[in-house]
């Protein structure tokens, strides 16, 4: 297992990807994420589980098809 978790910030929160080992221990699936959302001096954690193999597909078919427009949404900023 590694021994240095990449938390990830999204909008007000971190994910972590969990690793398998800690995954098998929680009996959650592999390639869950842990959400860490800050709320009232403590950390609240969600675990979501991996995307579905559909949801996979349909996200990379709407990259593909609107890759243009994200590159220039992201050019932009907020």
């Amino acid at each position: 297992m590694s021994s240095e978790l990449m938390p990830h910030k999204a909008g007000d929160s971190w994910v972590i990807e969990i690793p398998d080992e800690m995954a098998q221990a929680m009996g959650v699936s592999s390639g869950s994420v842990a959400v860490l959302h800050a709320a009232q001096g403590a950390i609240e954690v969600e675990v979501l589980p991996p995307p579905s193999p559909e949801l996979d597909e349909s996200v990379r078919r709407i990259h593909d098809k609107y890759k243009d427009a994200f590159e220039e949404m992201k050019r932009l900023g907020d």
